[in-house]
């Protein structure tokens, strides 16, 4: 956490919260305790259901059970994965629409999962899923602990460097404030110079914000404090105690997010990065998991599984292997 000095929030928020506001909070960040930062940081348990579901529940629409084996695809996996029948898969827990536990504390569900479930059963192999911490998973798939990770995973060209990419969603980085922040949408970086912006450890927007710091100065200026949590549910509760005076986060989390936590606003998407599987770099599995990817936007599965989660602007053309990095906007 950077530890420059104090500053006052963006709207002259009050510094402490309603008894109604702070139950709230508090009881999303208890339910969010036992998760591992994922890229998705933001977001309250619960997420948008399908048709007539409560607000706050998870959908539990079962949309991947009806996958059929993709022959085609499945004759591209290397002969000892066919013969084992099993991948080892990571998957970084973080918060909805991404990634997120059912009330049993276990069941991990969400748009990462679904994915998963349903490439897998299109390749006609069991997975074996194990929670793991976020910034753990990347390095791990080097190790040959495990075959592949998800966890809302951009796709950035340092992380191409050592990591192989197939894309399934395009999400992306954006910002959300208090209600009463007069902070306007962040088009630039420059405007959040003296700012206090709370996000998550090991993520592409701690990146982002750390190297664009220095521009602050540039512009005579003093810089914003970059706050870092590795727990999802502080990165909110920050914002909602006036210790921080803007969130950055994934656009899905964020929108979700504020959806359902009153007295905070999305300010607005600052860039797209597309978002896919995680292997290990030079993956005989890429071309398998890229065709079968793209056999669910064939069959309708992914349209759907999109819809369950509430993330149809999130769809991509095609499936594609470590594409370039989407370029930052200008400034």
């Amino acid at each position: 956490m950077n530890s420059s000095p104090p500053t006052p929030p963006a709207s002259g928020a009050p510094r402490t919260l309603t008894a109604a506001a702070f139950a709230l909070i508090t009881a999303a960040a208890l339910t969010l305790t036992a998760c591992t930062g994922g890229e998705p940081v933001t977001a309250p348990a619960g997420t948008a259901g399908t048709a007539g579901a409560r607000q706050g529940a998870l959908p539990t629409e079962d949309v991947v059970s009806g996958v059929r084996r993709n022959e085609a695809a499945a004759k591209l996996l290397p002969a000892e994965v066919r013969q084992r029948g099993t991948l080892t898969l990571a998957a970084s827990v973080g918060s909805p629409p991404s990634s997120a536990y059912l009330p049993d504390g276990r069941t991990v569900v969400g748009l990462d999962a679904d994915f998963a479930d349903a490439v897998a059963k299109a390749l006609g192999l069991e997975l074996t899923r194990e929670v793991a911490g976020f910034e753990a998973i990347l390095p791990a798939l080097g190790s040959g602990k495990y075959d592949v990770g998800t966890g809302n995973f951009g796709v950035t060209e340092e992380r191409r460097k050592t990591i192989d990419f197939v894309t399934y969603v395009n999400d992306g980085q954006g910002f959300a404030a208090r209600s009463d922040s007069t902070l306007p949408a962040v088009t630039d970086l420059t405007l959040l110079c003296g700012l206090k912006v709370a996000t998550g450890a090991g993520t592409t927007f701690e990146r982002t914000l750390e190297e664009n710091r220095h521009r602050c100065a540039r512009t005579g200026r003093k810089p914003y404090e970059v706050n870092v949590f590795n727990e999802p549910a502080a990165v909110w509760m920050s914002l909602r105690q006036g210790r921080s005076d803007v969130v950055m986060s994934t656009i899905n989390g964020i929108r979700h997010a504020v959806g359902r936590q009153p007295g905070t606003k999305f300010l607005n998407e600052y860039r797209r990065l597309d978002v896919g599987f995680a292997f290990t770099k030079g993956t005989p599995l890429a071309p398998a998991f890229q065709a079968a990817v793209n056999g669910l936007k064939a069959d309708g599965t992914y349209d759907r599984i999109l819809r369950k989660w509430g993330v149809t602007g999130s769809a991509i053309p095609r499936s594609r292997i470590s594409p370039p990095e989407i370029p930052a906007p200008a400034g």
